[in-house]
């Protein structure tokens, strides 16, 4: 323990999109759950228990550091590491134009700092900002902005308990929202609701799962177009729906009726009788539910694959009312609230376009700075800017983030972070700190102040337990500081608060909140005028588009970017739940431990045999990109033909492996399909 002031204050556990309540506990050093408005009952899973760990590791950044002429980092005080910085960004700017110059937001950092972060880079000229949100849900919200107008949950973890029955694709909430899926879906389930699960593992959700399809990782759509065909076939389409909010039905009954359910079920890897079952327990539900994770998402179809399950919620009528709906699960505590304050290089906050003129006149009004001083033409994506670093990209700030673990293709992204001028700004020495020129030591989630929203929209309160270590600072008075460095603006703002209704003016998801009303309940956006807490269900009458009617499409099958041969398996990967994204917060815990499959290789039982490897033997995993060295478990969990890893370790690295291909629209890379040979490693 060291020997800053703990004092207990209700906050949010920040290892994920549920957004639990917790605080310092001074009994035990650790954390402990309040009656938050999500965790009703005070509840915490091992991540949030673990959750100080990490704030009182002796291995926290606690003094900037400055890369020397001897290659190595050095201690330094603020003022020269912000020379260094602003000297090298104005440089940059001056000699290649703002465009030259990136910065990452984080995910896990609160809406104040997000907000601060995006008016920095736009007021400095370029819409090059991105946070990691690109790296899981962009192309679900994508796909959900271009039909219904909002890429969010449609409905509340309250409602959706009302469910008859619960579609889970891509996505293993036992293990990755376990708060969730204890005091929501399980209480459910145990109550009658039907559950489906669709993912290639069979997992902690599948266990209490009436119905699994183990579909072959890539092939979505052919079985989400069976599904949906086999709902047009039976007359389980909500004919009074399809009429009156939808559009295109014509095209879309037509092409599904050319679509062979049972070769399309053959193509997903899934038994042709199970997947017409679920069909029917979807389509026969009264009110059925949709949750949508990085399984569905993270494909360079990611889009079309959401595209095509928007069309089992609207053929069937389960939008716009309560235990229904479309509901991404995100893995982060902001991921919603980042994208929300502008984080993005294509929408400002609120998600206006930034090529609207309009938007971008509001913005400088409040800003005040002339309209033409912020940018009209969309930024890089976050993987596109480090594939362009050292070419376009000359200066780049990371903020809370780690691309030298979590983007694909690690060869050449640590190449590329090796050509340009680099600031970290974290908590750790990262594996991304290897490569900085600059880093600053900023603050953990039990040292801010703020506000962060949830995965079903509440907007909730962070409040400091404690204080940074040593001369580390706040990471909202460090953006204060880059902001006025960088900028004419003073970037002056006395609290939180301040930041806070200044976003409510300029994002009108969020016009009409309080920050002093959010308490230790919630708001939840969009929030009227006149509301007590905000909107629950979305699209009950209309889309957030405004629209009454949303477009029905037929989506084609695209096939996966690698071709996979005989000898090859398909990788994919996720999470378990003794970690946390990168792992680089969660490898620091004494707490949490390596188990259930963390640091191996899950592979079928014929698989492992074909190729002579046993359970716990050491095996070579290579492709083009890269090669790396794993145990293995073996385990008929997994589907024949396919392999699995964890993302959160540095070493064995697994995204040495995925392909940087990447969605057309969204931008997402195809973390979960990966060709690979799998061989027992040589003894030395």
């Amino acid at each position: 323990m060291d020997d800053r002031t703990h004092e207990p204050a209700h906050s949010i556990c920040p290892f994920c999109g549920v957004g639990c309540g917790i605080e310092y506990a001074p009994a035990s050093g650790k954390a402990t759950g309040w009656r938050g408005p999500v965790n009703r009952k005070g509840e915490v899973c091992p991540k949030g228990v673990a959750a100080y760990d990490a704030v009182t590791s002796d291995e926290r950044l606690t003094e900037p550091l400055i890369r020397g002429d001897d290659g190595d980092l050095h201690p330094a005080s603020w003022d020269e590491a912000f020379d260094r910085i602003e000297r090298e960004f104005t440089a940059a700017r001056d000699q290649y134009g703002p465009d030259s110059c990136y910065f990452m937001a984080s995910s896990n950092c609160t809406n104040e700092e997000n907000y601060l972060l995006q008016k920095v880079a736009r007021v400095f000229g370029t819409n090059n900002v991105d946070n990691c949100a690109r790296l899981c849900h962009s192309s679900t919200v994508a796909a959900m902005s271009a039909r219904f107008g909002a890429g969010a949950m449609t409905n509340t973890l309250s409602d959706l308990m009302e469910a008859d029955c619960f579609l889970v694709v891509g996505a293993n909430p036992a293990v990755n929202h376990p708060v969730i899926f204890r005091s929501y879906l399980l209480p459910a389930i145990k109550q009658g609701t039907t559950m489906i699960h669709v993912d290639p593992r069979a997992t902690d959700t599948t266990e209490a799962a009436d119905h699994h399809l183990p579909v072959k990782p890539g092939y979505d759509i052919p079985l989400l177009n069976a599904m949906a065909a086999v709902i047009v076939e039976e007359g389980l389409v909500d004919a009074a729906f399809v009429t009156e909010r939808t559009t295109e039905f014509g095209p879309l009954k037509q092409f599904l009726a050319e679509v062979d359910v049972d070769d399309a079920a053959e193509q997903a890897g899934v038994d042709p009788d199970d997947l017409r079952a679920a069909a029917r327990a979807y389509g026969e539900a009264d009110a059925a539910a949709i949750f949508t994770g990085m399984g569905m998402s993270q494909h360079h179809c990611g889009t079309a694959n959401v595209h095509a399950l928007l069309n089992l919620a609207l053929l069937t009528g389960n939008v716009g009312k309560r235990g229904a709906g479309v509901n991404p699960l995100r893995g982060q505590n902001n991921v919603q609230g980042a994208g929300d304050v502008g984080a993005l290089p294509s929408v400002l906050p609120g998600y206006r376009p930034v090529t609207d003129a309009d938007a971008r006149a509001d913005l400088a009004e409040e800003w005040g700075v002339e309209p033409s001083a912020i940018p009209s033409t969309p930024g890089l994506t976050e993987v596109e800017a480090t594939h362009e670093m050292g070419e376009s990209v000359h200066a780049c700030y990371v903020f809370g983030e780690n691309p030298a673990v979590t983007e694909p293709n690690q060869t050449r992204v640590r190449e590329k972070l090796d050509e340009c001028f680099l600031v970290v700004h974290d908590i750790f020495p990262s594996e991304t700190t290897v490569f900085a020129d600059v880093v600053l030591p900023g603050s953990a989630w039990a040292e801010k102040d703020g506000t962060v929203t949830n995965t079903d929209r509440q907007v909730m309160r962070m409040r400091p337990n404690t204080t940074p270590p040593g001369d580390a600072r706040t990471d909202l008075a460090i953006i204060q500081e880059l902001g006025r460095r960088l900028t004419d603006d003073p970037f002056e703002y006395d609290s939180p608060a301040r930041v806070f209704a200044e976003l409510t003016r300029v994002a009108p998801i969020y016009g009409g909140m309080r920050y002093d009303d959010i308490g230790d309940g919630s708001l939840r956006w969009p929030f009227p005028a006149g509301a007590d807490a905000g909107t629950d269900v979305l699209h009950v009458d209309r889309f957030e588009n405004g629209s009454r009617t949303a477009q029905l499409r037929v989506v084609e099958h695209v096939a996966p970017a690698d071709p996979v041969t005989d000898d090859d398996l398909v990788l994919t990967t996720g999470r378990v739940i003794e970690h946390f994204n990168s792992g680089a917060v969660t490898r620091r815990s004494d707490t949490l431990t390596r188990l259930r499959g963390a640091g191996t290789l899950q592979i079928h039982p014929e698989d492992a045999e074909s190729r002579g490897i046993s359970d716990g033997d050491t095996v070579r995993v290579e492709n083009d990109r890269g090669s790396l060295t794993v145990a293995t478990e073996v385990t008929p969990a997994i589907r024949r033909g396919t392999v699995f890893m964890t993302f959160h370790d540095d070493d064995p690295l697994v995204n040495v492996l995925t392909g940087d291909t990447l969605d057309p629209e969204a931008k997402i890379p195809e973390y979960k399909h990966s060709a690979v040979r799998v061989e027992v490693e040589p003894c030395n």
